[in-house]
């Protein structure tokens, strides 16, 4: 076989349907929409969720609570995650996104007190835990609030 003999299999590439092309085309006249009601008219058709006038499903069930649009989401990471980095590093919440330990910095980031930290680290975050703060400096590091 070369490639000028190349052809798709029979049957494998059916022509698109001309609709509204004659009674012959067999989908002649409704174009394969029937006749009249809400379906057959141009631009008709019902929306998503549509119940036929019944109240809808989304409008029958009772609604709950609500969102606060000005909620902060804060990023927290405990002490002992910051292992992690070398004696007398400034860890900042940019370099916490660097070095993969958060994935972005949202609203801000807090360090937790979770765990032991043996590294002495001048560490940069938006708010700190007073454990977290205590196990810094007992390690010998300096706690910065941005």
């Amino acid at each position: 076989m070369k490639l000028h003999e190349l052809k798709p299999v029979p049957g494998s590439r059916r022509k698109r349907t001309r609709k509204g092309r004659g009674i012959g085309s067999g989908l002649g006249k409704t174009a394969g929409r029937g006749h009249k009601g809400q379906k057959a008219r141009s631009g008709g058709g019902i929306r998503r969720g549509f119940e036929g006038g019944q109240m809808p499903l989304y409008r029958r069930i009772p609604k709950r609570g609500f969102t606060n649009i000005f909620k902060k989401e804060i990023v927290a990471i405990n002490v002992q995650e910051l292992n992690r980095f070398e004696e007398g590093t400034v860890v900042t919440p940019e370099l916490l996104v660097e070095t993969g330990v958060i994935k972005s910095i949202k609203d801000g980031v807090k360090i937790l007190g979770n765990g032991e930290l043996q590294k002495a680290l001048t560490v940069k975050a938006h708010a700190f835990s007073k454990s977290a703060a205590e196990k810094i400096e007992a390690a010998g590091g300096k706690v910065e609030v941005v």
